[in-house]
């Protein structure tokens, strides 16, 4: 891999997004190369050899590492600011990853209970058929979090904001109790995106993304990317990686790589359009609740001003009435899709109860907030007035 350190140490954040991490080959190629292959020669026996015992640097298969992927890990290592990264194939990879990888059988593992759902199988129901005792606490409540805290507990896992209530956790006071007993604290940055979070300057450990969202923007591929010290993601996470194939493509990485030089732009925009949206929905008959970090209303807007640089690109709205309202509000609009993922150039809402959350029990999707008429809206670029006007005329109708 190339080494991050060789790079500008006083490159500004946008910067880095456009020119950290480059790898040029001996063509000079101005924009990244996608190296689209599987194995690689060596000039020798004895450089394999040595490549295999890691004496010597290169690459030796890419299962393991490739140069069109190192570039992603290196680039976004800068950004966040971590010592390394490992790119896998989704963001659900990277969770898997990041668990997996610190934890054993004896281990216990706790985490906020308002979770992504594939984040909630993989605490719930795979981590237990390995020994791995977990528990699920209130994210909000410290109080909880320091009861549920073991000298078992080896990884404490959250997402900030969450899915899809935009509830928030208090990374630094849930770092320092984890810590405390010896814990690594794992976030899942995806809906902060880095632009407006830094969890590893508040005390985690580790950072999760589903590259697939913010990252690529525009809906395209398939990505997730764990970050951390490189004693972590070398002793622990590339080994999994290795043996268990969870491989990002390199066309993807590519892809991936192209989205990153965009990425503050096209969160800023989004952000500007939301917090517009947020303001419009508040006001609109018919809206029983807004969601939206930026605003004063906001349950926790104090720890939202004081550990983001801006409200998000996510909106979350409760409507009045019922399931059949909502869905009739859904299908009457004309220009935002209805689709469960997120992130996207494209405006997107879905309804969590039916979708993403589905799999819960109606009365743990109670507890976590997610009623019958809560929709979450990502924030795409398209002009704002236009988004309002599509979300007013289907409220109407």
């Amino acid at each position: 891999m190339t080494d991050i350190k060789k790079h500008n140490a006083n490159w500004k954040s946008r910067t880095r997004l456009v020119r950290g991490g480059i790898d040029r080959s001996q063509h000079g190629e101005t924009s990244e190369a996608i190296f689209l292959t599987s194995g690689f020669r060596y000039d020798n026996a004895g450089t394999a050899e040595a490549r295999f015992k890691n004496e010597l640097p290169g690459f030796v298969y890419s299962r393991y590492s490739n140069p069109t992927v190192a570039m992603l890990e290196n680039r976004i290592a800068l950004y966040e600011g971590a010592e390394a990264a490992c790119c896998v194939a989704s963001g659900m990879a990277a969770v898997n990853t990041a668990l997996m990888s610190i934890l054993a059988a004896g281990d216990e593992v706790v985490a906020a209970r308002a979770l992504f759902g594939s984040c909630r199988y993989i605490i719930e129901d795979l981590l237990p058929r390995f020994g791995v005792k977990s528990t699920l606490v209130d994210g909000s409540d410290l109080q909880q979090w320091e009861a549920a805290l073991t000298p078992k507990t080896r990884a404490v896992f959250l997402e900030t904001p969450a899915n899809p209530t935009l509830e928030l956790v208090d990374i630094a006071a849930v770092a320092k109790l984890a810590h405390a007993v010896g814990a690594l604290v794992v976030v899942d940055n995806v809906f902060a995106t880095p632009v407006l979070q830094k969890p590893l300057t508040l005390g985690a450990d580790i950072v999760v993304y589903s590259a697939t969202k913010h990252i690529d923007g525009q809906g395209r591929c398939l990505g997730g990317i764990v970050l951390a010290s490189r004693q972590l993601v070398e002793e622990k996470f590339m080994p999994f990686l290795k043996h268990t194939g969870p491989s990002l493509s390199p066309f993807n990485a590519w892809v991936l790589l192209k989205g990153l030089e965009t990425l503050e732009l096209r969160v800023a925009e989004s952000c500007r359009s939301a917090a517009r949206i947020a303001d419009f929905l508040a006001s609109r008959q018919g809206v029983a609740r807004v969601s939206y970090p930026g605003r004063d209303d906001f349950p926790q807007a104090e720890l939202a001003r004081r550990q983001m640089a801006g409200g998000g690109p996510l909106v979350a709205f409760e409507l009045e009435g019922d399931k059949e309202r909502v869905f009739r509000m859904l299908d009457a609009l004309s220009l935002i899709d209805i689709s469960n993922n997120l992130g996207d150039s494209k405006s997107l809402v879905t309804h969590p109860a039916t979708t993403t959350h589905q799999r819960l029990a109606p009365a743990e999707r109670a507890k976590l907030g997610i009623s019958d008429t809560l929709l979450r809206l990502s924030v795409g670029l398209e002009d704002a007035e236009d988004l309002i006007a599509d979300l007013d005329a289907a409220l109407s109708r």
